[in-house]
């Protein structure tokens, strides 16, 4: 069936002080030197194809002493204008959620939220049509979940995620369509009851598999149209294109040593009355 994209607004941050100095999750290894032109040049490259789609894209200024500012979706959730500030599990990412939010309260948004509970913003939180999806397990807390539908007012639905390398929601299930219940995802990642609760409510998703999802495909972007995704996941763009998308590849690899691609990296702010 033919797809219509959407203009989506997104805040991104560009990598200036990147690096990988700790491990917080299985793919970062500080032993692994990091090439900080390749970084910044393919984060250039994810924005510019943003724009060319034309899409907005604000900036958030990196501060020194955070190398994961880079990964922007952490560090909110924005909802019809309204703002779910981030609450980091980790020491070394504490010090972005404030960065996040003065960003927020000096772009006029009126109506932000500093969480109680921990959350990693779109790490752990996605948006379809029907539902906010959220996972825990690894990083956001189920208290989270509560403080989110309380705050959005829409029904939130919880997942567990078991499988340490996908850690955050968003790398293991990807909204394609949030005017619509379409997703993708990989069953592997949930527990039993979460699997189940996935396939009752998107029963025509696509299942990616393992070699798709351990090349981070499951960390894409889509507009309605278009869907941003590492160019490694090879097995997704076939399945992408029969239903209509328009997968495109990126080439997130020198992020990807701290554990984020294209998602990660792209904080959508989905407008309202503010």
């Amino acid at each position: 069936m033919p797809r219509d994209a959407s203009p989506r607004s997104y805040l991104m941050c560009p990598p200036r002080h990147f690096d990988v100095t700790y491990s917080i999750n299985p793919w970062m290894n500080p032993e692994k030197p990091v090439d900080p032109a390749l970084a910044l040049a393919q984060w250039e490259d994810l924005r510019d194809r943003h724009l060319a789609l034309g899409h907005t894209v604000s900036l958030l200024d990196p501060v020194p002493g955070l190398p994961d500012m880079v990964f922007a979706a952490n560090g909110a959730t924005v909802i019809d204008g309204l703002v779910l500030g981030a609450r980091f599990r980790h020491p070394e990412r504490h010090g972005e959620a404030a960065a996040h939010l003065e960003w927020f309260r000096t772009h006029g948004y009126a109506d932000i939220r500093e969480p109680v509970h921990i959350n990693e913003g779109e790490g752990d939180f996605a948006v379809t049509a029907s539902w906010l999806l959220a996972g825990r397990g690894f990083r956001a807390s189920p208290h989270a979940h509560a403080e989110a539908q309380e705050f959005f007012g829409r029904p939130v639905i919880g997942l567990d995620l078991v499988d340490p390398r996908y850690y955050h929601l968003d790398t293991a299930l990807c909204v394609l369509d949030d005017r619509a219940d379409e997703i993708m995802y990989y069953p592997d990642a949930f527990s039993p009851g979460s699997r189940a609760v996935l396939a009752r409510l998107f029963p025509d998703a696509l299942i990616a598999d393992a070699a798709d999802a351990a090349a981070f495909g499951l960390n894409a972007v889509g507009d309605g149209r278009h869907v941003l995704l590492p160019h490694s996941a090879t097995g997704l763009f076939a399945p992408l294109r029969a239903r209509g998308y328009e997968p495109l590849g990126m080439d997130l690899g020198e992020l990807l040593k701290g554990g984020g691609s294209v998602k990660c990296c792209t904080q959508e702010l989905r407008p309202g009355s503010r």
